[in-house]
C-alpha cells in the first residue's frame, strides 16, 4: 500500500488523461481536459470527484488524472535537450581536491573531482536552462557551471577555493587558465567568515554527536582542523595551501583515525580560532573580493561560446 500514490486534495486542477464518454457512449470531455477535484477518495483505489468548467461532472480514478501543473512541465521534460546531451564534454576545468590533494590519503581513499563546465550558449539561453552544477556519484566528480562557481568563489566557498589552488590540476582550457592565473581575485577577508564559522558549526555538531551518540566520524573533524589552518595561512600569505604543512601531517592523521582525545581536538581547534582572530586583525587581504574582475571573465567566457555557436 505504501508504493500507492498519495491522496489529491479537494481543489486541485486536474487535466483528464482519457476521454469522459457519457451514458450513450458520445464523448463529453475530450483527452487533456481541465477540471477541478470536488471530492476526494478516503483510499487511492476509490475514484475522485471532478467538475469541468461546465459545470458537468464526473468519477474518475487517480490513473485517470494528471495534476495540471505536473501535465504542463511535461513538455518540457520530454523536450528538453539536456535529457538526450552530455555537458561533460564541455567541463573546462578538472581538478582533484580532498584527502589525495591534502597528503591525508590512504589507499582507500577516493579521488574526489570537481571542477567547472561552460555549456554552449544556445543551451544556455535556452527555455530549458542547465544545471547549476553536474554530478557523477560513481566516480565522485562534481561540475558548477562557471556562472555558479565564480560566485561560490567570491563567497570564500573552501571546495570552491580548493579547485583554484589545488595542485592536481587535470584539465585546463583557455578560459580556466584565466580564472586560474588570476585566482587572487577571489580570495578577501570574507575568508575569515566563511572558514571560521562553518568550523564553529560543524564542530558544535560533532561535540553533540559525541554526547548524545557516543562517538563521531574522526575524518570530519580532521577535515574541520585542516580547514581553520588553511584560512589561517590564507590570511597570513594571501594564498591558499591545499597540500598540509608536514608539521601538522602526523597529527591530522592522528586525529583521523581516532588516537587523539577529543578534549585535545576541541583544545586545538579553540586555539586556532584564536590565531584566526590574530591573522584577520592584521591580514592585508582586501574586505572584500574583485567582484568586477569576475564578472568580466564570466562575460568574455559567455562571448566566447556565443561565437562558437554562431550566435
Amino acid at each position: 500500500m505504501s508504493d500507492l500514490p498519495p491522496i489529491l486534495p479537494v481543489g486541485t486542477a486536474v487535466v483528464v488523461l482519457n476521454e469522459v464518454r457519457g451514458g450513450d457512449g458520445r464523448i463529453l470531455h475530450a483527452r487533456g481536459s481541465a477540471a477541478i477535484i470536488i471530492k476526494a477518495p478516503a483510499d487511492a483505489e476509490h475514484s475522485y470527484r471532478i467538475r469541468f468548467p461546465g459545470g458537468d461532472e464526473a468519477a474518475l480514478k487517480r490513473r485517470e488524472l494528471e495534476v495540471l501543473s505536473h501535465y504542463a512541465a511535461a513538455g518540457y521534460q520530454h523536450a528538453d535537450p539536456l535529457t538526450r546531451y552530455n555537458l561533460f564534454d564541455h567541463v573546462i576545468l578538472r581538478c582533484i581536491i580532498g584527502s589525495r590533494a591534502y597528503g591525508l590519503d590512504h589507499d582507500a581513499s577516493d579521488t574526489d573531482r570537481r571542477g567547472v563546465y561552460l555549456p554552449p550558449a544556445d543551451m544556455h539561453w535556452s527555455i530549458y536552462g542547465v544545471p547549476e552544477q553536474l554530478e557523477n556519484d560513481a566516480t565522485q566528480e562534481t561540475y558548477w557551471e562557471l556562472e555558479k562557481f565564480l560566485k561560490l568563489a567570491l563567497k570564500a566557498n573552501p571546495n570552491v577555493l580548493e579547485c583554484l589552488f589545488t595542485p592536481l590540476t587535470e584539465h585546463a582550457d583557455p578560459i580556466a587558465r584565466e580564472i586560474l592565473d588570476r585566482r587572487g581575485i577571489f580570495l578577501s577577508r570574507l575568508v575569515y567568515q566563511t572558514f571560521n564559522g562553518y568550523a564553529m558549526s560543524q564542530f558544535k555538531k560533532l561535540g553533540a554527536d559525541l554526547t548524545n551518540k557516543g562517538g563521531i566520524k574522526w575524518k570530519h573533524a580532521m577535515h574541520l582542523i585542516r580547514l581553520l589552518l588553511s584560512g589561517i595561512a590564507v590570511l597570513r600569505t594571501g594564498e591558499l595551501p591545499v597540500r598540509v604543512e608536514a608539521e601538522h601531517t602526523p597529527r591530522l592523521l592522528a586525529i583521523r583515525d581516532g588516537l587523539e582525545p577529543w578534549d585535545a581536538v576541541d583544545a586545538w581547534r579553540i586555539e586556532l580560532h584564536r590565531a584566526f582572530d590574530d591573522a584577520f586583525a592584521t591580514t592585508t587581504l582586501p574586505d572584500r573580493p574583485d567582484y568586477e574582475a569576475a564578472n568580466n571573465i564570466l562575460i568574455r567566457a559567455r562571448r566566447a561560446m556565443s561565437h562558437r555557436t554562431g550566435a
